[in-house]
């Protein structure tokens, strides 16, 4: 029998739709097509029917001949099925940056670097206009929607390797579902009519047909996972055949909320021993170590039962493993072991499962001896893949909680100010400034530790939820350095990166000419506003302005998940 669902799931469906409500017409012709058709409709409780998530949780999408769907590392939260028409992939070479519309920043000379203390403009937020770029044209649409389009997509059709999309096929279901980057270019080829799925419905109907999980899987299977199993150290080794076996007994599993910032939001009124316990048991400690455990995306917490709640070993990200020590310490003799640590989704998390009976069988046995586990002692920490692995100094416990507490494990280069040495002289806001056109990128106040504090600038998060819906690609990470930038030239001022980022560290501007006054919309008569953060001073010589310019070395741009890093920098005399 069909459970009802409950009041705050219809409120959520109904209160924030995905798009214009689809008439009863339309969602009777989509139910028709593939492969929405395979789906029961009987597997759908009162209230949260099929027909209630594809009003909600979805909308319809037009394309024109060159309009791109979605851009090589950008990242999503929704799944497209194909209704009329298709859509070509770029397989290789990828398109450029530029050709996306995408900033190109290169390293000034030192000269250029230098002639900016006296260049840069007195009016702030000043934009003198990006030269037009032929490589694509920003459109708009009805309202306040945009799209970009390639300028010739005959002949990146020409002259790169593509693949056809048509009707009844999905794509873009692995990002939806597990927060990772795009991983190809697609744009429509000739008039294309699309279905967009946001996450909570594809998660839905995951969830409620059987037939649609397995077909979903089958498509991540296919097209991701080998790659992601080859990319592991683990597994380097191992033959394709090797390979294919160990695939075909992986599962995959997802906790938590993919939008964890909001449910982060909702929890920081609570206690750290409350928070703890909201966070979903991906395995409890002393549980049999019948599987291992890869991180896919997003982190997860380490703990040991400590009194009468839990003590913080670490994190894991994206890549590492939980259970591997204890998993070889069975395969060579020993007794079975039970994982020595809780692991716990902080927010969003996705995983592999792995047989133990695999990774004994056909992984350890051909392990390279630097990757081999040290042998398992009962007094042994589990060794993180980004740990020290030794006495050395290490984070105090404290630290390692407020790090995790506050989600600041995202942070790839955080900012860390040690305020025992901080004069506040603001040499660094005067760098940034004199790097930025006079528009300094960062506010000197923040989350503090101790005597340490962690400044509201960019940290160029491992999971940059401000990339997520971003209509025109404007926000993007520059791949050579990892650095999360935006585009002046297509930045249309939705607001959506700010909305998104859970530390508030992009700021909406209104933008000036050189007179000073204010840019406005022809359309609406309005300011035009611009989103506004910290690069990274990813095009200047020497990097980040603000380091540089300290001169009590009481600041650090530092990765938060390097702990031997990290406690180096704070355990300094």
């Amino acid at each position: 029998m069909a459970i009802a669902a409950t009041d705050a799931e219809r409120r959520a469906r109904s209160d924030n739709p995905f798009g214009p409500d689809l008439t009863n017409a339309e969602i009777d012709w989509l139910l028709t097509r593939e492969p929405l058709s395979r789906i029961d409709p009987g597997n759908f409780p009162a209230g949260a029917s099929l027909r209630d998530i594809l009003r909600n949780e979805t909308r319809v999408l037009r394309y024109r001949h060159g309009d791109i769907v979605v851009r090589d590392g950008d990242y999503g939260n929704s799944a497209f099925v194909m209704i009329e028409g298709q859509v070509r992939v770029v397989l290789r070479p990828k398109l450029s940056g530029e050709t996306l519309g995408r900033r190109q920043s290169q390293k000034r000379g030192l000269w250029r670097a230098l002639a900016q203390l006296w260049t840069n403009h007195a009016l702030p937020e000043v934009r003198t206009g990006a030269e037009h770029n032929a490589a694509f044209q920003l459109r708009r649409l009805e309202g306040a929607d945009y799209r970009v389009t390639l300028a010739d997509p005959d002949q990146i059709i020409a002259e790169h390797r593509t693949a056809v999309i048509g009707a009844g096929e999905m794509f873009g279901e692995i990002a939806a579902v597990s927060r990772m980057p795009r991983t190809a270019t697609i744009f429509a080829d000739g008039p294309a009519e699309l279905l967009e799925i946001r996450w909570q419905g594809l998660r839905d109907i995951r969830r409620r047909d059987r037939g649609f999980r397995e077909h979903v899987e089958r498509l991540y299977r296919e097209r991701s996972l080998a790659v992601q199993l080859r990319e592991s150290p683990l597994f380097k080794h191992l033959d394709s055949a090797g390979l294919e076996a160990i695939a075909a007994e992986t599962a995959f599993e997802s906790f938590g909320e993919i939008d964890w910032q909001r449910v982060y939001r909702a929890l920081e009124d609570l206690g750290a021993a409350e928070r703890v316990e909201q966070e979903p048991v991906v395995a409890h400690e002393n549980q049999p170590a019948d599987r291992l455990i890869i991180v896919r995306s997003g982190f997860a917490r380490l703990s040991q039962a400590f009194d009468h709640g839990h003590r913080t070993i670490g994190y894991l990200g994206p890549g590492d493993v939980f259970g591997l020590e204890e998993i070889a310490h069975h395969a060579r003799g020993g007794e079975a072991a039970g994982y020595r640590h809780s692991l716990r989704a902080l927010g969003s998390l996705d995983i592999l499962r792995i047989p133990a009976k695999a990774i004994a069988l056909r992984v350890l046995p051909g392990l390279p001896a630097h990757l081999q586990p040290a042998p398992l002692r009962g007094s042994d920490r589990q060794r993180m893949a980004w740990g020290t692995g030794s006495d050395e100094a290490e984070v105090s416990q404290a630290m390692l909680e407020f790090l995790g507490d506050n989600r600041l494990i995202n942070g790839t280069a955080a900012m860390l100010i040690d305020l025992d040495r901080c004069t506040r002289c603001d040499e660094c806001v005067r760098a940034c400034a004199d790097t930025h056109d006079n528009n300094p990128r960062f506010i000197r106040h923040g989350r503090q530790f101790d005597h340490f504090m962690i400044a509201n600038a960019c940290m160029h998060c491992a999971d940059p939820v401000c990339m997520i819906g971003c209509p025109t690609g404007a926000i993007h990470r520059v791949p050579e350095v990892g650095s999360v930038v935006i585009n002046d030239q297509t930045c249309i001022g939705c607001g959506t990166c700010a909305a998104s980022c859970p530390y508030q560290n992009i700021r909406m501007v209104e933008s000036r000419d050189e007179s000073g006054a204010f840019h406005l919309d022809p359309a609406t008569g309005a300011a035009v506003v611009r989103a506004t953060k910290c690069d990274l001073c990813v095009d200047q010589p020497g990097g980040p302005a603000c380091q540089r310019a300290c001169p009590n070395d009481a600041l650090v741009r530092i990765n938060l998940r390097d702990m031997p890093a990290l406690a180096s920098w704070v355990g300094r005399g």
